[in-house]
């Protein structure tokens, strides 16, 4: 049996973020590094690249705010663009019908936020019969504080991502392991 036809998601790479609390510039080195041989490793294999925005009323996420565009230096090509309101990037968005319509099985989950948008949308996938590549190393999130006023830290946040989807709802893969199975 050949392998699903595929598509790279990359959630939420937007200047949106630059605004907010919890940013970290000297996090988004790193983040590139693995997301941008990403893009261009999918490009290059022929896989679809879709990029989403997330739009709501807050004032950094407006489309008023003019920073509803991508984060630089990402340099991305995208083969359709989607605009959520919402976590997943399968609500609202018009995306489902557009992988469906594209023949499309397989996904490959990348961008901001690790454990908010993009695992989301991962396990949203995955109930939906895609199969799905969740790339944490090209994901990217801040801090969060519990409420017992513990902080977790961005590697704690990730390694709780990977525990909770690897096996039930994605493969936990690196880049050059989700390009390989394209």
């Amino acid at each position: 049996m050949s392998e699903p036809k595929t598509a790279l998601i990359v959630i939420d790479v937007q200047e949106s973020f630059r605004s907010t609390p919890s940013w970290n510039e000297a996090s988004l080195p790193a983040f590139l590094a693995r997301l941008q041989p990403l893009v261009d490793g999918a490009k290059k294999a022929g896989i679809p690249v879709v990029q989403i925005f997330h739009v709501d009323g807050d004032e950094a996420f407006s489309e008023a705010s003019g920073l509803v565009t991508t984060m630089a230096p990402l340099a991305i090509e995208p083969d359709v663009v989607f605009r959520k309101p919402r976590h997943s990037a399968l609500v609202g968005t018009g995306l489902g019908v557009w992988l469906n319509t594209h023949g499309i099985r397989r996904v490959i989950i990348a961008g901001i936020r690790t454990e908010q948008c993009c695992e989301t949308t991962a396990r949203h996938a995955h109930d939906l019969g895609y199969v799905v590549d969740y790339v944490s190393e090209a994901t990217l999130t801040f801090p969060m504080t519990d409420r017992t006023g513990r902080e977790w830290s961005a590697a704690e946040i990730v390694a709780r991502t990977e525990l909770v989807l690897e096996g039930r709802f994605a493969r936990i893969a690196t880049v050059e392991e989700a390009l390989a199975a394209a």
